[in-house]
């Protein structure tokens, strides 16, 4: 082999590595396709998990208030007075839900856990508002079963 030979083998090689850098615009696209159709399928569904998860996470929350109106009440032997308890849960979903205890009587209350924007917008069971009552009854605005759960 000659230098004439070698240099027009390295000439061929230096051709080949440039034309092989990098991806065409189809391989690209074909990606960018592709990363949308994982988007399109992923997002809807975490926000529909968050939603159930917040909705999950008021309704222990309310749990967690009924007892510490019970153990008002132990001690008072009423629920006139009664506030909400400044709980950990409810700080958290501050931005989700507003929670009430609207005019307790002497022997009955009833707790609220009223979401907000899109807890309440996109909701894919449409639960509204979640209520508990001194009796542990249980109440939401549709289906209190599938709104509990």
């Amino acid at each position: 082999m000659g230098p004439e030979i070698l240099a027009q083998d390295h000439q061929v090689e230096e051709l080949l590595m440039k034309a092989q850098k990098g991806f065409t615009l189809l391989e690209v696209m074909i990606v960018v396709v592709i990363v949308a159709i994982l988007a399109a399928v992923a997002v809807p569904n975490y926000q529909s998990y968050m939603i159930k998860t917040r909705r999950a996470t008021a309704a222990a929350c309310l749990l967690e208030m009924s007892q510490a109106l019970e153990r008002f009440y132990t001690v008072n032997l009423t629920y006139v007075g009664a506030a909400l308890p400044d709980i950990q849960c409810s700080r958290e979903l501050a931005n989700h839900y507003i929670f009430a205890l609207p005019n307790p009587a002497a022997r009955e209350y009833q707790l609220t856990a009223t979401p907000q924007g899109a807890q309440n917008n996109n909701d894919p069971y449409a639960c509204g508002t979640l209520t508990m009552d001194q009796a542990g009854q249980k109440g939401a605005d549709k289906n209190v079963n599938d709104c509990w759960r």
